[in-house]
C-alpha cells in the first residue's frame, strides 16, 4: 500500500458516494476527510487546508457553486475537482471555478486519474475577485426572497435580498467585516450562468442594502 500523500477533502451531501470515495482514496495512501455540504468543508478547511479539494455541486445549506467560488478567491492554492451527474454534455461546464471536472457515472477510475496527474503548482492570486455563485435558496417573513452568503474573507454568513434573473452578477458588502463580494445567482432548475465580471472600480461600483439578521 502506498504511503501517505497529500491530503484530500471530498464534500458530497450523499454519505454512500462520500464513504465511498474516502475508502478509494484512503486505500491509495491520501490523508482523507470529509464534509456534507459547503459549510462543513470551509469547517474542515479552517483545521487543516487540504492539498486538493473534490466538491460536489447540488448540496443544501452552501452548494458547491459557492464553496468552489470562495476557495477559488481565498485559497488558490487547493487543486479543486468540482463533480456533478446533471452536466451529461460538456466536459467543463461553464462558470464552474474549478481546476477540473468529474461527471458521476463516469467511473471512479476517472476521478482517480484526475487527482493522480494533476499539475503541483500554485495558482497566482487574481487581483479582480471572482463572482460566487449562489443558489436561490429561501424567502423571509414577509415572502422576498433571499440567499445565505458566505464572505470568502472572514467566513461568515449572512442573508442577502435578490431579485431579477438568475443571470445577473450582483455586488454587496460583508455585514461583518466590509469586504466586497460580488456574486451571481445560479438557479438549480437550468443550467444557465452568469457571464464573466470585469469591474472598472471599487469606487464606482453600486451598492446593493443586505438584509439585517434578526435574533
Amino acid at each position: 500500500m502506498p504511503g501517505i500523500r497529500s491530503s484530500i477533502l471530498i464534500v458530497e451531501d450523499d454519505e454512500s458516494v462520500r464513504t465511498s470515495l474516502a475508502e478509494v482514496f484512503n486505500y491509495l495512501g491520501y490523508r482523507t476527510r470529509c464534509a456534507a455540504d459547503g459549510l462543513a468543508a470551509l469547517i474542515e478547511i479552517r483545521h487543516e487546508i487540504p492539498d486538493i479539494l473534490v466538491s460536489d455541486l447540488n448540496m443544501p445549506a452552501m452548494s458547491g457553486f459557492e464553496l468552489l467560488s470562495v476557495l477559488h478567491r481565498r485559497f488558490p492554492g487547493i487543486y479543486v475537482i468540482a463533480m456533478s451527474g446533471m452536466f451529461t454534455d460538456s466536459e467543463f461546464p461553464s462558470g464552474v471555478t474549478a481546476d477540473a471536472f468529474y461527471r458521476k457515472g463516469g467511473g471512479v477510475a476517472n476521478l482517480v486519474n484526475i487527482v493522480e496527474t494533476r499539475p503541483l503548482r500554485w495558482r497566482e492570486h487574481r487581483h479582480v475577485p471572482e463572482p460566487i455563485w449562489i443558489q436561490r435558496n429561501g424567502h423571509d417573513a414577509s415572502g422576498a426572497e433571499f440567499v445565505t452568503i458566505a464572505c470568502p474573507d472572514c467566513f461568515r454568513t449572512f442573508p442577502q435580498a435578490v431579485g431579477g434573473r438568475a443571470s445577473a452578477i450582483l455586488d454587496t458588502s460583508c455585514v461583518f467585516c466590509g469586504a466586497w463580494i460580488l456574486y451571481g445567482i445560479v438557479d438549480p432548475r437550468g443550467l444557465e450562468f452568469p457571464q464573466r465580471f470585469q469591474p472598472a472600480s471599487p469606487v464606482d461600483r453600486p451598492g446593493i442594502p443586505a438584509v439585517q439578521l434578526h435574533d
